[in-house]
């Protein structure tokens, strides 16, 4: 399907074009031969190969997120026994706790080819536009970083997901006309690490949301034992209790500190994870008996040290750890405030009372006040 591309900046389609609209209908259907029922083509390193021989493919083996996997079970259930499209889903949470796998699983227990993309990936109208007019019907479109779209290729959208249609420009200037293009019920499901910067429109029109939580110990210790079993790893339960309290709630966590110690185990400890291996191990990579690694022990200690212990906006701490604003946001900051040891407040980021413990600094006589 070719586009063009006049001096108006939104995309036109040619009259000679439409048939192939429908031709595109026709391409990536499912292999039924394919376990996974994901439609990818970008080559997977190999921590990614790994990390996906280890996900789930059934709600059965999803752990923990209960309510959420409880209510998407029934909703799976109820789309089923309709012969309908599920309801529009939209994922929210901090990264690695499991909304791409959450979301290939929708796809295996509805049957259904998915199709993933991503928020930057999708640059213009035509971009989303092909995507949409190729969805057989009940077919699972994920679209990562759904927060990134731009604001143009957002409302293409609207009228896909309320009225599973999506409108056309063909010809130019004053013989142009709008051709309404109608599509397959399809199911969008959609994730993000910033709910917040989702417009209220677009939120409005999603009709299952869940937020993703960080999981207990327990849930991990679960994970933990069963991902060494699919990879052939041995370890005592003793080394998987270790890892599952350093690896700050988060799935993706647990699978690559146990990846670590793996390879740690084999090159030291004649290749299994006890305690003693676990601890060393974690102990190599930074990472202490909270889950803190360096970046967050750094980022605690210029708090305390640098700015006694705050209010300090984030900008000057990025600047000061020489990351990126958003990585403080998104990557080190909630697991700080899950484990009470940072605060945000309107004039900045506080450090809490148990930081100071934690960090072995003296409390100050005045703290700084949170609100």
């Amino acid at each position: 399907m070719k586009l063009s591309r006049p001096g108006n900046p939104a995309e036109r389609y040619s009259a000679g074009n439409m048939a192939e609209f429908s031709q595109k209908k026709t391409v990536a259907r499912r292999d039924e031969h394919a376990p996974d029922r994901i439609v990818s083509g970008a080559p997977l390193d190999d921590d990614a190969r790994l990390d996906a021989s280890v996900r789930p493919k059934t709600l059965a083996e999803y752990i923990g997120q209960k309510r959420v996997k409880e209510n998407i079970a029934i909703a799976i259930e109820a789309a089923r026994s309709r012969g309908e499209a599920l309801d529009h889903v939209l994922l929210y949470g901090p990264p690695g706790l499991g909304k791409t796998t959450l979301a290939q699983i929708i796809a295996n227990e509805l049957g259904v080819v998915i199709k993933t993309s991503a928020g930057p990936l999708l640059e213009r109208k035509g971009d989303l536009t092909a995507i949409l007019t190729s969805m057989e019907k009940k077919e699972v479109f994920f679209l990562d970083e759904i927060h990134r779209l731009q604001p143009a290729v957002e409302e293409v959208l609207y009228p896909a997901m309320e009225d599973f249609r999506v409108d056309l420009v063909i010809g130019q200037g004053p013989g142009a006309r709008i051709h309404p293009f109608h599509l397959s019920q399809f199911t969008l499901i959609g994730a993000t690490t910033r709910a917040g910067l989702i417009t209220a429109p677009l939120r409005s029109r999603f009709g299952i949301v869940h937020r993703l939580d960080f999981y207990e110990p327990e849930d991990l210790l679960i994970i933990l034992c069963r991902s060494a079993k699919i990879l052939n790893i041995q370890m005592d339960e003793a080394g998987a209790q270790e890892i599952a309290g350093r690896c700050r709630g988060t799935p993706r966590v647990a699978n690559r500190l146990l990846r670590r110690a793996r390879d740690f185990a084999e090159v030291r400890a004649a290749g299994r994870i006890t305690r003693e291996v676990a601890q060393e191990s974690l102990r190599m990579l930074g990472v202490d008996e909270h889950g803190l690694d360096e970046v967050d022990r750094n980022l605690m200690i210029a708090l305390l040290d640098k700015y006694a212990g705050g209010p300090v906006g984030v900008g000057t701490l990025a600047a000061a750890l020489s990351e990126e604003e958003d990585a403080i946001e998104e990557i080190y900051e909630p697991y700080l405030m899950q484990i009470g040891m940072l605060d945000r407040t309107p004039r900045g980021r506080v450090a809490t009372p148990r930081a100071y413990e934690y960090f072995g600094r003296e409390l100050p006589k005045r703290q700084p006040r949170l609100f």
